[in-house]
């Protein structure tokens, strides 16, 4: 995929502000955006006549006002998936008391739609957007074990399966047989392929011709004992927002 600069300028500079949490001058967002100064200038002050930001006179800065956010909350509001499923979602966290995770294939990525985390101190963490590696992720596993046979083996040929952490599966003949064998038993499994000491058991589901997969995710010292328990609730959890968008 081909990066648009100008755009990834705009996004690098309202994901700075995320995090300075702090009104930056114009000399400051070019070096933490790493942009020349003139480009940095114009797209600022694109931003600030189409009331994206604002700008202080004591010390000369500029922060975001509220329209991003405004204009990114009613557009999620209207997301196809997440708003629909965010109540099974929170209810399988609470029964779970894991982190649990919406998400879906894009290209040769997970991405994550939704993620609500466990209220344990020590959990899983992790934000809406990110990019996690089909082969070391549960979420991944899911979605290459809801394909057929011959469409999962020929996906995972042409994967490069890079060392995440140790116990990142990257012979591609274990790892299918891994997936296969998943697929057999409902679930599936990631034991720190991801992040070390993290496990994960996810299932994948069909929602209006979408594969979406959620997982539930936390420390091994608390997800290795209670798998069987969490795969229960998950299956149960997939099978009822399936009978649940089946009925419109």
């Amino acid at each position: 995929m081909v990066a648009v600069t100008a755009v990834e300028r705009v996004l690098d500079i309202f994901e700075a502000f995320e995090k300075a949490r702090k009104p930056l001058s114009l000399t400051d967002l070019a070096e933490l955006t790493d942009t020349p100064k003139s480009s940095c200038h114009a797209i600022v002050g694109t931003l600030t006549a189409r009331g994206y930001l604002y700008s202080l006179t004591r010390p000369r800065a500029l922060y975001p006002t509220r329209r991003f956010f405004d204009l990114a909350r009613s557009i999620h509001e209207k997301d196809p998936f997440v708003e629909r499923l965010m109540p099974m979602l929170e209810r399988l966290c609470d029964a779970s008391r894991e982190t649990v995770i919406l998400g879906k294939r894009q290209g040769n990525a997970v991405i994550y739609l939704q993620v609500v985390e466990s209220a344990h101190p020590i959990r899983y963490s992790a934000r809406p957007g990110e990019f996690k590696p089909l082969h070391s992720s549960a979420i991944g596993k899911a979605l290459i074990g809801s394909l057929k046979e011959a469409e999962l083996r020929a996906l995972v040929a042409g994967q490069s399966l890079t060392v995440v952490t140790g116990a990142t599966l990257t012979d591609k003949e274990v790892l299918i047989a891994d997936i296969l064998e998943s697929r057999r038993r409902g679930y599936f499994l990631t034991r720190g392929e991801n992040v070390p000491d993290v496990w994960a058991v996810s299932a994948f589901l069909s929602v209006h011709s979408e594969t979406l997969a959620v997982a539930i995710a936390g420390p091994r010292h608390r997800l290795e004992a209670n798998v069987m328990e969490h795969a229960q609730l998950l299956l149960a959890t997939c099978s009822f927002i399936a009978r649940q968008w089946s009925k419109g």
